[in-house]
Protein backbone atom coordinates (compact mmCIF):
# COMPACT_ATOMS: atom_id res chain seq x y z
CA UNK A 1 0.00 0.00 0.00
CA UNK A 2 1.42 3.36 -0.90
CA UNK A 3 1.64 5.90 1.93
CA UNK A 4 -1.50 8.01 2.54
CA UNK A 5 -0.77 12.09 2.04
CA UNK A 6 1.88 13.98 3.61
CA UNK A 7 4.16 11.62 4.51
CA UNK A 8 6.90 13.77 4.48
CA UNK A 9 5.54 15.77 7.47
CA UNK A 10 5.20 12.57 9.29
CA UNK A 11 8.56 11.32 8.84
CA UNK A 12 9.67 15.19 10.03
CA UNK A 13 7.25 14.79 13.13
CA UNK A 14 8.80 11.51 14.10
CA UNK A 15 12.29 12.40 13.76
CA UNK A 16 11.63 16.13 15.79
CA UNK A 17 8.91 15.43 18.36
CA UNK A 18 9.19 11.57 18.64
CA UNK A 19 12.50 9.72 18.34
CA UNK A 20 14.01 13.44 19.35
CA UNK A 21 12.48 13.00 22.84
CA UNK A 22 13.04 9.17 23.67
CA UNK A 23 10.42 7.35 22.04
CA UNK A 24 12.46 3.65 20.74
CA UNK A 25 9.52 1.50 20.03
CA UNK A 26 10.07 0.55 16.19
CA UNK A 27 6.26 -1.13 16.08
CA UNK A 28 5.18 2.56 17.70
CA UNK A 29 7.42 4.73 15.74
CA UNK A 30 6.19 2.76 12.30
CA UNK A 31 2.55 3.27 13.50
CA UNK A 32 3.14 6.82 13.89
CA UNK A 33 5.17 6.83 10.14
CA UNK A 34 1.93 5.42 8.64
CA UNK A 35 -1.40 6.52 10.27
CA UNK A 36 -2.58 10.39 8.45
CA UNK A 37 -2.93 12.13 11.50
CA UNK A 38 -4.55 15.06 8.92
CA UNK A 39 -7.48 13.04 8.51
CA UNK A 40 -8.57 12.97 12.42
CA UNK A 41 -8.78 16.96 12.30
CA UNK A 42 -11.00 18.83 10.88
CA UNK A 43 -10.21 21.89 8.90
CA UNK A 44 -8.91 24.84 9.43
CA UNK A 45 -7.13 22.86 11.83
CA UNK A 46 -5.89 19.90 9.77
CA UNK A 47 -2.83 22.26 8.24
CA UNK A 48 -1.24 21.99 11.50
CA UNK A 49 -1.82 18.17 11.94
CA UNK A 50 1.84 17.67 12.39
CA UNK A 51 2.76 20.47 14.30
CA UNK A 52 3.69 19.44 18.66
CA UNK A 53 0.49 20.86 19.37
CA UNK A 54 -3.17 19.23 20.70
CA UNK A 55 -6.07 20.95 17.88
CA UNK A 56 -9.98 21.15 18.56
CA UNK A 57 -11.53 18.29 17.05
CA UNK A 58 -15.51 19.59 17.72
CA UNK A 59 -17.86 19.58 20.63
CA UNK A 60 -14.82 20.87 23.35
CA UNK A 61 -12.36 18.06 22.59
CA UNK A 62 -9.25 18.12 21.30
CA UNK A 63 -6.56 15.50 20.04
CA UNK A 64 -3.55 15.36 21.59
CA UNK A 65 -0.32 16.32 20.47
CA UNK A 66 1.63 13.93 18.86
CA UNK A 67 4.33 12.83 21.48
CA UNK A 68 1.63 12.30 24.09
CA UNK A 69 -0.10 10.07 21.48
CA UNK A 70 3.34 8.30 21.07
CA UNK A 71 4.21 8.45 24.85
CA UNK A 72 1.47 6.75 26.07
CA UNK A 73 1.23 4.38 23.07
CA UNK A 74 4.79 3.15 24.26
CA UNK A 75 3.84 2.74 28.12
CA UNK A 76 1.43 0.61 27.06
CA UNK A 77 3.83 -1.96 25.77
CA UNK A 78 1.47 -3.42 23.55
CA UNK A 79 1.67 -6.99 21.61
CA UNK A 80 0.16 -8.24 18.43
CA UNK A 81 -2.15 -10.55 20.56
CA UNK A 82 -3.50 -8.16 23.11
CA UNK A 83 -6.92 -6.90 24.08
CA UNK A 84 -6.74 -3.50 24.85
CA UNK A 85 -9.86 -0.92 25.95
CA UNK A 86 -9.04 3.06 25.41
CA UNK A 87 -11.12 5.66 27.47
CA UNK A 88 -11.71 8.79 24.91
CA UNK A 89 -12.01 7.65 21.56
CA UNK A 90 -11.90 11.44 20.51
CA UNK A 91 -11.46 11.93 16.65
CA UNK A 92 -10.59 7.88 16.79
CA UNK A 93 -6.63 8.91 16.18
CA UNK A 94 -5.34 7.02 18.84
CA UNK A 95 -7.29 4.32 18.01
CA UNK A 96 -5.65 4.13 14.97
CA UNK A 97 -2.71 3.72 15.95
CA UNK A 98 -2.96 1.11 18.33
CA UNK A 99 -5.09 -0.86 15.75
CA UNK A 100 -1.76 -1.38 13.84
CA UNK A 101 -0.17 -2.62 17.11
CA UNK A 102 -3.06 -4.71 19.11
CA UNK A 103 -5.28 -7.70 17.73
CA UNK A 104 -8.43 -5.79 19.44
CA UNK A 105 -9.13 -2.24 20.32
CA UNK A 106 -12.44 -1.40 22.11
CA UNK A 107 -12.80 2.47 22.55
CA UNK A 108 -15.68 4.43 24.33
CA UNK A 109 -16.87 7.72 23.76
CA UNK A 110 -19.60 9.72 25.99
CA UNK A 111 -19.94 12.25 23.10
CA UNK A 112 -22.41 10.95 20.29
CA UNK A 113 -20.95 13.58 17.81
CA UNK A 114 -17.53 12.81 18.40
CA UNK A 115 -18.43 8.88 18.79
CA UNK A 116 -20.08 8.87 15.17
CA UNK A 117 -16.63 11.03 14.25
CA UNK A 118 -14.57 8.62 15.11
CA UNK A 119 -16.13 5.46 13.71
CA UNK A 120 -16.14 7.27 10.13
CA UNK A 121 -12.13 7.95 10.48
CA UNK A 122 -11.71 4.46 11.19
CA UNK A 123 -13.76 3.18 8.61
CA UNK A 124 -12.49 5.41 6.01
CA UNK A 125 -8.79 3.79 6.69
CA UNK A 126 -10.27 0.32 6.71
CA UNK A 127 -9.37 -0.18 9.81
CA UNK A 128 -11.83 -3.31 11.33
CA UNK A 129 -10.25 -4.20 14.60
CA UNK A 130 -11.52 -1.58 16.35
CA UNK A 131 -15.35 -1.06 17.73
CA UNK A 132 -16.47 2.48 19.14
CA UNK A 133 -19.19 2.26 21.88
CA UNK A 134 -20.38 5.41 23.42
CA UNK A 135 -20.71 5.42 27.16
CA UNK A 136 -18.96 6.52 30.76
CA UNK A 137 -15.57 5.31 29.86
CA UNK A 138 -14.86 5.10 33.98
CA UNK A 139 -16.95 1.90 33.99
CA UNK A 140 -14.86 0.26 31.29
CA UNK A 141 -16.72 -1.98 29.24
CA UNK A 142 -16.47 -5.47 30.95
CA UNK A 143 -18.48 -7.28 28.03
CA UNK A 144 -15.14 -7.72 26.64
CA UNK A 145 -12.78 -7.78 29.81
CA UNK A 146 -9.83 -8.29 30.90
CA UNK A 147 -7.74 -6.56 28.54
CA UNK A 148 -3.99 -6.68 28.76
CA UNK A 149 -3.74 -2.75 28.31
CA UNK A 150 -5.91 -0.35 28.88
CA UNK A 151 -5.33 3.45 28.38
CA UNK A 152 -7.01 6.48 29.03
CA UNK A 153 -6.80 9.64 26.63
CA UNK A 154 -9.00 11.91 29.61
CA UNK A 155 -8.07 13.32 32.90
CA UNK A 156 -9.80 11.67 35.98
CA UNK A 157 -9.21 12.64 39.41
CA UNK A 158 -8.92 9.18 40.80
CA UNK A 159 -8.02 5.69 38.62
CA UNK A 160 -11.84 4.38 37.97
CA UNK A 161 -12.38 1.14 40.16
CA UNK A 162 -13.61 -0.67 37.47
CA UNK A 163 -11.04 -0.12 35.00
CA UNK A 164 -8.12 -1.74 37.69
CA UNK A 165 -11.13 -4.90 37.74
CA UNK A 166 -10.89 -5.00 33.94
CA UNK A 167 -7.21 -5.17 33.78
CA UNK A 168 -6.09 -8.53 33.23
CA UNK A 169 -2.85 -9.82 35.29
CA UNK A 170 0.32 -8.71 33.68
CA UNK A 171 -1.72 -5.76 31.86
CA UNK A 172 -1.54 -2.58 32.25
CA UNK A 173 -2.91 0.57 32.62
CA UNK A 174 -1.89 3.97 31.53
CA UNK A 175 -3.88 7.58 32.19
CA UNK A 176 -3.78 11.10 33.68
CA UNK A 177 -4.69 11.74 36.98
CA UNK A 178 -5.32 14.79 38.89
CA UNK A 179 -6.35 17.83 39.06
CA UNK A 180 -8.44 19.63 35.77
CA UNK A 181 -5.94 21.88 34.77
CA UNK A 182 -2.85 19.78 35.27
CA UNK A 183 -2.35 15.37 35.83
CA UNK A 184 0.06 13.43 36.42
CA UNK A 185 0.85 10.54 33.19
CA UNK A 186 0.94 7.44 35.36
CA UNK A 187 0.87 3.55 34.63
CA UNK A 188 -0.22 1.01 36.71
CA UNK A 189 0.64 -2.52 36.39
CA UNK A 190 -1.20 -5.50 37.89
CA UNK A 191 0.82 -8.78 38.54
CA UNK A 192 -0.28 -11.17 41.01
CA UNK A 193 -2.86 -9.26 42.53
CA UNK A 194 -0.24 -6.41 43.01
CA UNK A 195 -0.24 -2.74 41.68
CA UNK A 196 3.13 -1.10 40.60
CA UNK A 197 2.83 2.20 40.67
CA UNK A 198 5.20 4.85 37.67
CA UNK A 199 4.80 8.40 37.22
CA UNK A 200 5.73 9.82 33.48
CA UNK A 201 5.55 13.93 34.17
CA UNK A 202 3.11 16.19 33.93
CA UNK A 203 0.47 17.08 31.31
CA UNK A 204 -2.93 18.65 30.41
CA UNK A 205 -6.08 16.78 29.03
CA UNK A 206 -9.91 17.25 29.07
CA UNK A 207 -11.40 16.08 31.93
CA UNK A 208 -12.99 12.67 31.91
CA UNK A 209 -16.47 12.91 33.03
CA UNK A 210 -18.56 10.07 34.43
CA UNK A 211 -19.41 7.53 37.89
CA UNK A 212 -15.80 7.43 38.67
CA UNK A 213 -14.52 10.65 36.84
CA UNK A 214 -15.49 14.28 36.77
CA UNK A 215 -19.12 14.05 37.48
CA UNK A 216 -21.13 16.80 34.75
CA UNK A 217 -21.44 19.80 36.07
CA UNK A 218 -24.86 21.99 35.38
CA UNK A 219 -23.95 25.32 34.15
Amino acid sequence: MPPYPRADERKTMVERQIAARGIRDPRVIAAMLEIPRHLFIPPPYDRAAYDDNPLPIGSGQTISQPYIVALMTELLHPKATDTVLEIGAGSGYQAAILSRLVRRLTTIERITPVANLARTNLESLGIDNVIVIEGDGTLGYPKNAPYNGIIVTAATPEIPPPLIRQLADGGTLVLPVGGRDVQDLITLHKEGGSLLQESHGAVRFVPLIGHHGWERRIS
